[in-house]
């Protein structure tokens, strides 16, 4: 059963509840998300990869995950 994008974005907030975040993509495979996280403050980008891939618990696992892939962009907001 191919995964939704609101899918997608409610295993993220699980680990990040404060974070902006946007998902798009409706093929059922193929999806873009930002995540936007005070929690990603003084890390690197892989870094913060690692940790949303973390939230996805295992869709993204080989040929067996629901989740083919997923261009994610992260970073810290803003401190203006």
């Amino acid at each position: 059963m191919p995964i939704q994008a609101s899918e997608i974005e409610a295993l993220i907030r699980e680990s990040f509840p404060d974070a902006q975040i946007t998902v798009q993509g409706d093929d059922g495979a193929h999806f873009a998300a930002l995540v936007v996280d005070a929690s990603f403050k003084g890390m690197n980008r892989v870094q913060q990869q690692r940790a949303v891939f973390a939230a996805l618990k295992g869709k993204m696992d080989g040929s067996n995950g629901e989740l083919h892939a997923l261009a994610l962009t992260t970073r810290a907001p803003d401190s203006a």
